[in-house]
């Protein structure tokens, strides 16, 4: 038996990979001037590429995009779901290059966009590209951590704006792999409610496994309860560093073995692709699996295959 094989010719058989979560607008933008960038914080990064999203030009995004776009083409993707950057620094350039992208790729694999906030949602600057870019977008985003303090408030704008106009609801949530944080579990909770359940999707929730079980179990009914989906993007978070904090005995993916029995929904993403985030990151779906099927140690070929594919299609609210 060749398990590989077997799990890729049924993706193969569902239609084709589906990656449910990327930052194509950025993809392909380390340089050796902003490689040493890489090892900043993940809270200094998310002001690091200021520099490289106002000298970008449209063209440039769209030339970034087109060759991630092309890339899953050839691996044999059937969807993306990606982030878009919409604020002060980039503007409305990256929805420019999106409409493009969407224009000369959506014939050959279905796009699914949404709206990056990372200068949060409360900032009225900030405000103002966030509603703008709802309009346009297939997915509101979120990242709560941005408004940090006032992490319901920035929610309750979300969750509210994707109801509004009808739209799914996908949110960066616990990523610093700590039992400090329980962003997930505020997310669950508020999408309760706002009435939003079975349209909000957590994105990492790799803090979940730094919880003890007693917690870990009642988070994920409660997240049943909110018909919560989540994403996980392994090679995203596995080089996540080491601490000196006491804590259960995990790694930094996204506890995929606990959630599926659990009944909830997983689907599979990419993250970053070549850029200051991930510089070593190649955007193979492959790679992907495998990293979160070994971290967690889950070999089940049947609920794998739904993670690469139908899942994701259900995650980026496409039907089937």
């Amino acid at each position: 038996m060749d398990p590989k094989q077997c799990v890729v010719e049924r993706i193969e058989q569902n239609g084709g990979w589906v990656n449910t979560h990327a930052h194509l607008d950025r993809a392909y933008t380390l340089t050796e001037s902003n490689f040493n960038n890489s090892y900043s914080y993940l809270k200094e990064k998310w002001h690091l590429v200021d520099e490289m999203k106002a000298r970008s030009t449209v063209d440039d995004i769209y030339a970034r995009m087109a060759k991630a776009i092309e890339l899953f083409l050839s691996q044999g993707a059937q969807a993306v779901g990606t982030f878009i950057d919409v604020d002060d620094k980039i503007e409305e350039k990256s929805i420019r290059a999106a409409q493009k992208v969407r224009a000369d790729y959506g014939k050959d694999i279905e796009i699914r966009f949404a709206n990056q906030v990372l200068k949060g949602v409360i900032d009225p600057k900030a405000r103002y590209w966030f509603d703008l870019s709802a309009d346009f977008v297939d997915i509101i985003g979120g990242l709560p951590a941005k408004d940090f303090g006032r992490e319901a408030e920035h929610l309750d704008i979300l969750l509210s704006t994707a109801k509004e106009r009808g739209k799914l609801l996908h949110v960066h949530v616990d990523q610093f792999n700590t039992d400090e944080e329980r962003e997930t579990e505020q997310l669950a909770r508020k999408t309760i409610e706002h009435g939003m359940q079975g349209k909000v999707a957590a994105i990492h929730s790799i803090s979940l496994a730094a919880h003890p079980k007693k917690y870990r179990e009642a988070l994920y009914e409660l997240m049943r309860e909110a018909q919560l989906h989540v994403i996980s993007c392994p090679t995203a978070w596995i080089d996540h560093n080491r601490t000196e904090r006491l804590s259960v005995s995990h790694n930094s993916v996204t506890p995929v073995d606990e959630m599926v029995p659990c009944g909830l929904t997983v689907a599979l993403g990419t993250d970053n692709i070549c850029d200051i985030y991930k510089p070593f990151s190649d955007g193979d779906l492959w790679t992907e699996l495998r990293v979160m099927l070994e971290a967690c140690h889950y070999y089940d070929i049947d609920n794998l295959v739904k993670i690469a594919t139908t899942n994701g299609l259900q995650v980026l609210g496409i039907e089937t």
